[in-house]
């Protein structure tokens, strides 16, 4: 409940952000003419949008699991992120056309000191709230308020590209009178849009492969692996090991093999620890362990191979024999 709090409220403070940003960026940008500023003001609006959609997307993946979705509504994240870099995409287009028609018709800029202000205020406030958004983010494995971090991280860079590109234009202005450097504010307006196309770029093939259930990162089954290997040889065997996420939350399913004396009390005992222990480390984790009994004839699993000596596999397939154990 705590951890659903701060997503909450940090996806709060990004709206409330957002709006601010995107009301003085478009105050300023008509004051000045600056087709980059206006361009930040439209990336704001995106934000804005992005940061709505990421704080309900928040809200209905907490939910309970129900009749009509068992396994949790954890997804809407990751459909929220692939929303947000949809946006992200449609904002680049439209900044590209406008900086394109201000390099065709170019128009001299006023006040250009202004821009160069809010820049600098974006950055600063962006800087902040993206920050706080990858620590929540991060610290509940959220795709949406990631997502929305990465909105953010790349408005810093974007301002920086643009308030330099103003600067550069008010001080050759003053000392340059003569040259005609408006030309830079459309160049730096589509540097902006590329570097919000690479973002959405990202955000979109995460969010899908979350969204078709794509393996973890190595290091995700290597700890498992590993993890799973320190239990023998109370475990003996180890395969089809699979986990998917939805939003947060991890579904693992693996094949455990057992000493094939061991009771039902005693397996499901194990299962238990190895539950306690993998949501410990992976918070969230739902596991589906199938118990297997070892009767000494694997040569191979997913991840670890067999545990057991040569000699002591053919002990097993003998004893596997004694009880009526079917071999592969």
């Amino acid at each position: 409940m705590e951890k659903q709090k701060q997503k909450t409220a940090v996806a709060l403070l990004s709206i409330i952000s957002n709006s601010l940003l995107v009301v003085l960026k478009l105050a300023v940008g008509i004051i000045t003419g600056a087709i980059s500023v206006l361009s930040e003001a439209a990336h704001s609006s995106m934000d804005l949008i992005a940061s709505i959609i990421a704080f309900f997307a928040v809200r209905i993946s907490a939910r309970r699991p129900d009749a009509e979705h068992p396994f949790g509504h954890g997804k809407v994240e990751d459909i929220s992120a692939l929303a947000e870099a949809l946006l992200i995409f449609i904002a680049a287009i439209w900044i590209i056309y406008e900086a394109i028609h201000k390099l065709v018709n170019p128009q001299p800029l006023e006040t250009v000191n202004w821009g160069v202000a809010v820049m600098l205020f974006s950055m600063i406030a962006n800087i902040v709230v993206s920050r706080m958004l990858f620590i929540v983010g991060k610290k509940t494995e959220s795709p949406a308020l990631i997502a929305d971090a990465w909105h953010l991280r790349t408005d810093v860079y974007t301002s920086a590209g643009v308030m330099t590109g103003l600067a550069l234009i008010w001080l050759g202005n003053i000392i340059f009178p003569q040259l005609n450097l408006v030309w830079i504010d459309p160049v730096a307006a589509i540097a902006v849009a590329i570097l919000i196309c690479r973002a959405a770029l990202k955000l979109t093939i995460d969010a899908i492969k979350d969204l078709i259930d794509t393996s973890p990162p190595p290091e995700e089954l290597m700890w498992l692996s590993t993890y799973l290997k320190g239990l023998y040889p109370t475990v003996r065997s180890i395969h089809r090991v699979r986990i998917r996420k939805a939003g947060a939350a991890r579904f693992i399913d693996l094949h455990v093999v057992v000493d094939p004396k061991m009771t039902v009390s005693e397996s499901h005992a194990i299962t238990e620890k190895m539950t306690a222990d993998i949501r410990e480390r992976m918070s969230g984790a739902d596991l589906t362990v199938h118990i297997e009994p070892c009767d000494g004839g694997c040569k191979k699993s997913c991840i670890s191979g067999c545990m057991l000596a040569e000699d002591d596999r053919k002990t097993m397939q003998q004893l596997a024999s004694t009880l009526g154990i079917k071999q592969p």
